[in-house]
């Protein structure tokens, strides 16, 4: 198999990267594989909750982003990886929950993605979603309420204590880095179909 190539997907809380990201799954056929960045935060379970709500979970330093290069580069050599889970309710983290096998094309989503170069280099091509913040906190709150079994007070909380200082510190500076800019996200699809139309080019001409 060619080398696999390799595209990233970053953008803010709720701004659409990790619908774009399974759309363009679906669109490729099973020619293409995805990894989330938020399977790689560190585990906590030795933590205490009040430990826990102390936590930053909005800065590179709260991922393993060691063991995502080396995953990434794994596929790129063409093997297989073991991918951790992350469980957001109970703060653990279980080692080797998801096999991916290598595929032609590698999509990675997630909000810091594009932080650290060593990181970012991993990719061929590199997409950030742009969303209006407003849009955007409206999807974190009933996300995290209905998947994350928290309350809309400590949701918030979390936002103007950390999830919008550090979209200022590190999610958006990092929109330099991307190749393509896309709005809305998955919800946009003249853009989806733009991106699927080349990717599905390249694996015609692998």
């Amino acid at each position: 198999m060619a080398v696999p190539f390799m595209v990233g997907i970053a953008g803010g809380t709720g701004s659409g990267k990790t619908t774009l990201a399974d759309k363009l799954i679906g669109a490729l056929n099973r020619e293409a594989v995805l990894i989330r960045h938020d399977w790689y935060y560190f585990d906590r379970s030795h933590q205490t909750p009040e430990e826990i709500a102390r936590v930053n979970f909005d800065e590179p330093a709260a991922l393993d982003n060691d063991l995502l290069v080396g995953h990434l580069r794994q596929l790129k050599q063409g093997r297989a990886v073991e991918c951790p889970d992350y469980d957001f309710k109970k703060h653990t983290s279980t080692r080797g929950v998801f096999k991916l096998e290598p595929r032609p094309i590698v999509i990675a989503e997630g909000i810091l993605l594009f932080c650290e170069p060593r990181l970012r280099d991993e990719f061929d091509l590199r997409i950030f979603v742009d969303t209006d913040d407003d849009i955007r906190l409206m999807r974190r709150i009933k996300r995290d309420i209905q998947e994350r079994n928290r309350d809309l007070v400590s949701v918030e909380r979390q936002y103007f204590e950390t999830v919008r200082p550090m979209h200022r510190l590190h999610v958006a500076p990092s929109r330099q880095h991307a190749h393509l800019i896309v709005p809305e996200g998955g919800g946009n699809t003249q853009a989806l179909d733009v991106i699927a139309g080349r990717l599905l080019f390249l694996l015609q001409q692998s």
